[in-house]
C-alpha cells in the first residue's frame, strides 16, 4: 500500500482553516466571558474620590488603624479609641474581586460600651474581601481599605 500524498495547497488549507477555527474559538470564549466592574458609576466615583485621598490622610492621623478580624462566626473591626467618643456613622463594605454578588455593605452600629463593630460570617462567602471602611465623627470623614481573608 501507498501512503498518500497531500499536496502543499491542501496544507495551506488545513492550516488555514485550523487558524481560523481557533480564532473562531477565542471569540466565542471572550464573548462568554463576565466582567464585572469596580463600581457600576465609576465616572462619578472618580470625580468624588478627592473626599476619599482626605478621609485618609484623616484616618492616617489616629493613633491606630482600623483593626479587622475574623473568627469563626463573625468578623470584628475594631474602631481607635478616637473614634468611640461619639455618633460615628458610615458604612462597612466588603468587596470581592471574584464575584460582584458576593459585595456587602454594612451601616455601621457599634456594640454598646465598646469601640467594636461586629458583621456575622454567615453573611459574607470564603472568598478573599477588601474592607472599605468610610466613616464620619463630629463633620470629620475618615477612610480605610483593608484586605481580608474569610475561610472555613
Amino acid at each position: 500500500m501507498q501512503a498518500m500524498k497531500m499536496g502543499w495547497g491542501w496544507k495551506i488549507a488545513v492550516l488555514y482553516t485550523g487558524f481560523a477555527g481557533m480564532i473562531l474559538l477565542l471569540v466565542v470564549s471572550s464573548v462568554r466571558q463576565d466582567f464585572d466592574l469596580v463600581s457600576e458609576n465609576y465616572y462619578d466615583d472618580e470625580i468624588k474620590y478627592q473626599n476619599v485621598i482626605d478621609a485618609g490622610k484623616n484616618q492616617a492621623g489616629l493613633s491606630a488603624a482600623m483593626a479587622i478580624h475574623a473568627n469563626g462566626s463573625q468578623v470584628v473591626i475594631e474602631f481607635p479609641d478616637e473614634l468611640s467618643k461619639g455618633e460615628l456613622t458610615g458604612k462597612v463594605s466588603f468587596y470581592s474581586p471574584v464575584n460582584a454578588a458576593w459585595d456587602k455593605s454594612f451601616d455601621i452600629a457599634m456594640q454598646s460600651g465598646s469601640n467594636r463593630m461586629a458583621v456575622p460570617r454567615v453573611a459574607l462567602q470564603n472568598t478573599r474581601y477588601i474592607v472599605k471602611i468610610s466613616c464620619a465623627l463630629a463633620g470629620k470623614d475618615y477612610y480605610q481599605e483593608s484586605e481580608i481573608q474569610l475561610h472555613d
